[in-house]
């Protein structure tokens, strides 16, 4: 195997700084971890804060740097010869940049337990929008919220990556979901399972949506104060989960005053989890909409698409064709 691959890389992270093609070292794999060939590599919005110098941009130790968590592909190599994963398997997972080079790359190494056979139901470009999003998604509302019969939950951004499939899994669990969106992705938000959509754009979600026991807040302060709107929602004692990283400084002390709980959440790669998503997908009960798939070399036109906003589920990366 060739001890060199293509990769999209960043040679500094701030304004101005863009994805380009380079040739770059291929992955060694070691101890635990799996190297897949990556055939397509999900676009998140933490890669896009991080490339403009926030999200993780501190802890990347040197340039170029590859960027992307997302990714679907085939296995290359093992820790050993009975592991449960084999060469030729068709797999996806997240990567964990800056720790180690992202799936913006031909091929990447990744502990065993960040990656899962696909879905069978799935092709390569849609199980590549799936990881990080759809375990964010699980985190929040199943994990943290505990979604289930009656509850009466919020979700913020309910279209987008994280959105869509926190939708889905609210309502599979039994929640009453109520979704905030533009007004073109009302049908698609009551396909997914949301009793009820307000359109941000002619509501304040905070005078119609009535009282909430949780709120996943997929925006923050970050636009027109949503977070904070949102504890005006919630019952005494309820529960509002905020996601995007720093995007609420205040979150503990309002909080407190407004007499409701609140935590931020993190993702963990987790094979176990995305191994039970992977059989809700095979069995109909989850889904994934891909917006756009966008070859390669255009990496940098896909950052610009997810930095204009209201993308529908996600945008992927083909890398590489599918195999044979």
């Amino acid at each position: 195997m060739a001890e060199t691959m293509r990769a999209l890389v960043i040679d500094a992270a701030g304004e101005g700084a863009g994805l380009r093609v380079a040739e770059v070292a291929r992955p060694m794999r070691v101890s635990d971890e799996v190297l897949v060939r990556v055939v397509a590599a999900g676009v998140n919005p933490i890669d896009l804060k991080t490339k403009l110098g926030k999200g993780v941009a501190a802890a990347i130790p040197s340039f170029p740097a590859v960027l992307g968590n997302d990714f679907a592909g085939v296995v290359e190599e093992v820790p050993y010869a009975a592991h449960p994963l084999q060469p030729g398997d068709r797999v996806y997972g997240m990567a964990r940049p800056p720790r180690q080079p992202g799936s913006y790359a031909e091929f990447v190494s990744v502990s065993s337990m960040s990656v899962a056979p696909m879905p069978v139901a799935t092709g390569f470009v849609d199980a590549a929008g799936v990881p990080c999003a759809a375990l964010t998604a699980w985190g929040a509302v199943v994990d943290v919220a505990r979604a289930h019969d009656g509850q009466r939950m919020l979700i913020h951004a309910g279209s987008g990556g994280v959105g869509h499939f926190a939708v889905q899994l609210a309502s599979y669990f039994g929640a009453h979901v109520t979704a905030t969106g533009s007004a073109r992705n009302a049908e698609f938000l009551a396909s997914l399972g949301a009793h009820r959509v307000i359109d941000y754009a002619s509501e304040r979600f905070e005078e119609v949506a009535g009282e909430q026991d949780v709120v996943i807040d997929l925006v923050g302060n970050v636009v027109d104060d949503t977070a904070t709107r949102s504890l005006r929602v919630l019952r005494r004692g309820g529960l509002i989960v905020n996601v995007p990283t720093r995007s609420w400084p205040t979150m503990a002390e309002e909080s407190e005053a407004a007499g409701v709980r609140a935590t931020g959440y993190s993702v963990s790669p987790d094979a176990r989890t995305l191994a039970v998503i992977s059989r809700l997908i095979d069995d109909g009960s989850l889904r994934v909409h891909v917006d756009a798939e966008f070859p390669f070399e255009e990496g940098e036109a896909a950052h610009r698409r997810l930095g204009e906003g209201h993308v529908r589920g996600k945008l992927v990366l083909r890398v590489a064709p599918d195999p044979a």
